[in-house]
């Protein structure tokens, strides 16, 4: 049974003296709705206003946005619901300023001819200061109403966090040496002056030299500073890019406009390669505006038609990812169509095995449950709905694709649906490999690169690099 709201106070039952009050902290997504939904783009309301230039932040809440605050005492508590509004008089004494706490309060102080009642209305901040005082005329409901507590349409703000975070945590590492093969655009050459810029990486330009100046100029960046091996052939650029990771010089590989089988066809060479002991990888690393976490989907640009063997790999590579990234307990949730094992579908058979395959220690670091269909591996209640008990279900931060098409799909449809930004890298090679896309902008580009980081930083230590207030103290 649905929680029930707050009984409204019909005309009947209201008293003059009666009050009530709401405490509502001021948000930055608070001033974002409040523009979107009124037009007002005041630069004065918008976070991080700086107006007259002095290195400190201007930003005020609008005062419509405080008086509005009033109007969800009046109508969800007292008198409730059923309440209209008459008129409304206000007096702006003071500014809310972000992260201010504020009490809304009102006060029956007169009831007029049914159903007309005249309020007392304050809003202050938590240390008293008044911010706004005013009286307001509503007409009160006749009628008692109970209802079902009103659950609201989700709303998305087209904002990312995760990604900064990570940003923030490698910078109090060193950049890390990158051959950056044939960034001869203004997408791939942009997104690795901005990594460098960020101080994530320092980049080796390999490719034509004619061809990344004309892109720097086009771009109207110095590159004059930056090592640069002129090479024609994209092949031989992705070969001495190779060379120098086995050689030491440089730690990472980042992709530019060159194409990912020739690039990759160097990093999977038996003799002068980076192999490894597992079969690479691609890893899909999203921030979702709906996700309190990032979400990992892998593989979705390498493996077409993985089978078992490959799978654990892909799985396996996926939790170690997943691991340098901060995450604790990595929940790793196997997708097929159904959540149900079934014959006639090899996929549900191979989530199945990779689930009984982790439960005896063949996949290490995480939970894995499978086969789970998209929608009960990530919202709790589809997988309530389904009756599905699992530690996974409903909770899944990996997410693990039956094959490449199903997991392109997936990354691309958060992307350009449901506006995630993504990060790519693959994993499972002797270096990290950055594998941006030509679609990608300069954030996901910069996303990348500190992943990339973060993973080198895994691989070197055998421990993620946390962030500082992650970090627990040590004894005395």
């Amino acid at each position: 049974m649905a929680a029930l709201s707050h009984r409204n106070t019909t005309f009947d039952e209201l008293a003059v003296g009666q009050t009530a009050s709401i405490e509502r902290s001021v948000t930055a997504d608070d001033l974002y709705v409040f523009a979107y939904a009124s037009g007002n783009t005041n630069p004065m309301h918008m976070p991080g206003a700086d107006v007259d230039q002095d290195g400190h932040a201007d930003t005020v809440a609008p005062s419509l946005w405080v008086g509005a605050l009033v109007s969800s005492v009046l109508g969800t508590i007292l008198p409730g619901a059923g309440t209209l509004y008459r008129s409304q008089t206000f007096q702006f004494k003071g500014r809310a300023k972000l992260g201010d706490r504020l009490i809304i309060s009102v006060r029956c102080i007169e009831k007029r001819e049914k159903p007309r009642a005249v309020f007392e209305t304050r809003v202050e901040k938590s240390d008293g200061t008044l911010i706004l005082e005013g009286v307001g005329e509503i007409e009160a409901p006749i009628a008692s109403v109970v209802l079902p507590k009103r659950q609201l349409p989700l709303l998305m703000l087209d904002r990312h966090e995760h990604f900064s975070r990570l940003v923030q945590r490698c910078r109090r590492l060193a950049p890390m040496p990158t051959a950056v093969v044939c960034p001869d655009d203004a997408n791939s050459l942009g997104g690795v002056m901005l990594s460098m810029q960020e101080g994530l990486i320092a980049p080796f330009l390999i490719g034509a030299r004619g061809k990344i100046q004309r892109a720097a100029d086009a771009a109207e960046v110095d590159i004059s500073a930056l090592p640069l091996i002129d090479i024609e052939d994209h092949s031989e650029a992705a070969k001495r890019a190779v060379a120098m990771v086995n050689a030491r010089e440089v730690r990472a590989i980042m992709k530019g406009n060159v194409h990912s089988d020739e690039l990759l066809g160097q990093v999977v060479k038996k003799d002068g390669g980076l192999r490894g002991t597992r079969r690479i990888s691609h890893v899909f690393v999203m921030d979702a505006p709906t996700r309190s976490d990032l979400i990992f989907i892998s593989d979705a640009a390498i493996n077409i038609a993985p089978d078992l063997t490959t799978k654990v790999d892909i799985v396996q590579n996926a939790i170690d990812l997943a691991i340098a990234c901060g995450l604790t307990q990595a929940k790793v949730g196997i997708l097929a169509a159904v959540e149900t094992v079934n014959v006639n579908m090899p996929s549900t058979l191979e989530a199945a095995a990779l689930a009984k395959m982790a439960d005896r220690g063949q996949i290490t670091g995480a939970l894995v449950d499978g086969p789970l269909a998209m929608d009960n591996a990530v919202d709790v209640e589809a997988a309530r709905t389904k009756g599905i008990v699992s530690t996974v279900a409903g909770h899944a931060d990996v997410l693990i694709v039956p094959n490449l098409e199903a997991g392109n799909m997936l990354a691309k449809q958060l992307t350009f649906v449901a506006r995630a930004e993504a990060a790519g890298l693959v994993v499972g090679a002797g270096a990290p490999i950055i594998l941006t896309s030509r679609a990608d902008n300069d954030k996901s580009r910069v996303a990348s690169c500190a992943v990339a980081q973060l993973y080198d930083y895994w691989r070197q230590h055998g421990e993620p690099l946390l962030d500082v207030e992650a970090v627990p103290e040590a004894a005395e």
